[in-house]
Parts: C-alpha cells; sequence; structure tokens
C-alpha cells in the first residue's frame, strides 16, 4: 500500500508540473510571436541603413569620418553582453556567457564589460568579474529610448577616445529553429565599409543591396554622415537587443514545450506503474480470502 501512495503522490506533482510547464510554453509562444513581429519590422530598416552608411562609406570623402575609421593602435574596449532576466530558456544564456567568456580572456587589450540580464550578472559574481554597468531593465520588449540612451553614451565614450572598440555579445535570430551567439564590433563601423573575414555587424544584405549606388547630397556629404552614421550605429544595437528578446523567448518556449512532452512520458509510465501494483494487491488480496476459505473448510 506504501507503493501505491507514493506513486500517487508523484503523479500528482508530475500532472501539476505539467500544467504549469505548458502555461510557460503558451505564454513564450505568445511573447515570442510579438517579439518576432518587432524584429522583423526592424530588419528591413536596418539593412537598408547599412546598406546606404556602407555606399557612402565606400568613397574617399567620407574617410575621415570618426565612427567609419579604426583606430591604428587601440588602447582599450568595451564588450556589451546580452542575456536574459530569468532562466529556463535552453542553452541560451549558457551560449552567450561561454562566447563572451572566450572573448573576455583571448583579448589583446584590456577589456571593459557590461552587463544585460540578471543571468549574466549572476555569472560574473560566480567568476570573480566586476562589469563596469548592469542593467535589468530590458525584458521582451527593449524599446528604442532605452537603447538610445546608453547608444548616445558609447558615441560619447569612442568619439573621446575613452573606448576604441565596442564589442557586443548577444544572440542572433535566424529563424525558429536557428539561433546563434555572435560577436560583432559595432563601433569603428568598419565592417560595413571595409571587407571583412568577421561577420558584418547588421547581418548579410540583401542581394538588391550590395549594388553600389551614387548620391548626389545637399547641403554636403558631411553633414548627412554626421547625422546618419550614429543613427545606424543606434539602430544596428537596437537589433542586438530585439534579437536577443526573440531568441530568449524561443529557447524558453522550446524548453518548456520539451519539459511538457517529458511530464507527460513520466506521466504515462507512473500510470502503468499504478495500474500494475493496484493490480497485485487485488490479486494478493483475493488470495488471502480464498485461503481464509479454504482454512475454514
Amino acid at each position: 500500500m506504501g507503493k501505491i501512495s507514493a506513486i500517487v503522490k508523484r503523479r500528482k506533482a508530475v500532472r501539476n508540473i505539467r500544467k504549469i510547464t505548458r502555461t510557460m510554453e503558451l505564454i513564450a509562444t505568445a511573447r515570442f510571436k510579438k517579439a518576432m513581429d518587432r524584429a522583423t519590422a526592424a530588419d528591413a530598416y536596418v539593412r537598408r541603413m547599412a546598406a546606404l552608411v556602407r555606399d557612402l562609406g565606400a568613397s574617399a570623402a567620407s574617410a575621415g569620418h570618426p565612427l567609419l575609421t579604426p583606430r591604428p593602435e587601440p588602447k582599450r574596449a568595451l564588450m556589451l553582453v546580452l542575456t536574459s532576466n530569468r532562466g529556463l530558456c535552453g542553452g541560451y544564456n549558457s551560449n552567450v556567457l561561454r562566447l563572451a567568456r572566450r572573448v573576455y580572456t583571448e583579448a589583446s587589450i584590456p577589456m571593459d564589460l557590461e552587463v544585460s540580464g540578471k543571468r549574466g550578472i549572476a555569472f560574473c559574481k560566480f567568476q570573480g568579474i566586476k562589469p563596469l554597468r548592469t542593467y535589468t531593465h530590458f525584458e521582451d520588449k527593449p524599446r528604442f529610448s532605452e537603447v538610445d540612451e546608453i547608444a548616445g553614451r558609447y558615441l560619447s565614450m569612442f568619439l573621446s577616445g575613452e573606448i576604441d572598440r565596442l564589442e557586443v555579445v548577444y544572440t542572433r535570430f535566424i529563424n525558429t529553429a536557428r539561433q546563434t551567439a555572435e560577436h560583432v564590433t559595432l563601433l569603428p563601423l568598419t565592417s560595413l565599409v571595409l571587407p571583412s573575414t568577421r561577420k558584418p555587424a547588421f547581418g548579410e544584405p540583401d542581394e538588391a543591396l550590395k549594388k553600389h549606388a551614387e548620391y548626389e547630397f545637399i547641403p554636403s556629404m558631411q553633414d548627412i554622415l554626421d547625422e546618419l552614421v550614429p543613427a545606424a550605429f543606434k539602430v544596428g544595437l537596437y537589433k542586438a537587443f530585439l534579437d536577443a528578446a526573440v531568441s530568449e523567448q524561443v529557447g524558453r518556449m522550446i524548453a518548456m514545450k520539451g519539459a511538457t512532452e517529458n511530464a507527460g512520458s513520466l506521466l504515462k509510465y507512473l500510470n502503468r506503474n499504478y495500474n500494475r501494483a493496484r493490480q497485485a494487491q487485488i490479486t494478493s488480496q483475493i488470495c488471502e480470502i480464498i485461503g481464509t476459505v479454504e482454512a475454514l473448510k
């Protein structure tokens, strides 16, 4: 009887867990769809902006723009790592933190660290690394105004010479079946105008955007670049936050779906064991009754 009661208690616990994981799966699915719509809506704008800066940066007249010019001898870099505030999202956080740790330890120049997300903050504390700044207010709906605030600070630090490079480690959303942890250099924006073995900061341009275009500038190219290049950097950083948000929801949706399916399989196994134990108990009771009747004869 003790075995049956233990199976009943465990079966009840598994049912409750399955309800929780199923609910979390539905919530993550709804958030994923909204986050993907925001990321998809921004993708075309970011690619067009990158293509425009790429065309302008390729001309000789724009070679002297400070945001497009690599520093010959960089002395200090800053790395921003994008993680989540909550877990239960598969390998989303571990993949980003593994890549960030490798980039941080292999850096050839001194590198400061800024972290977004409680999981990344906890990892830095465990590793004994003190971030320069931390952010916990970026959830599944990052707002451009929030990103614009830190982007403006990064631009000021770069232009003043406080940092010579800005690295971002985040999860790039490709499709629902593929999200990859990536390391990109957002400042200077050399990946837009110079050949590089590293992946472009804003993704591969569409075929229609690869053709070089000629522009007529009014009032001047420099004035337009002074407005366009910082804007391209800001939307590129914003796109990284959007990709990280949608990738987190995909990871949580897949993880909770797997947990729900595993709970269902475990429940079937427990039901089978319960039925077997119950049948054995009934058989034992019948044998006892028959033995008692035979003894009374």
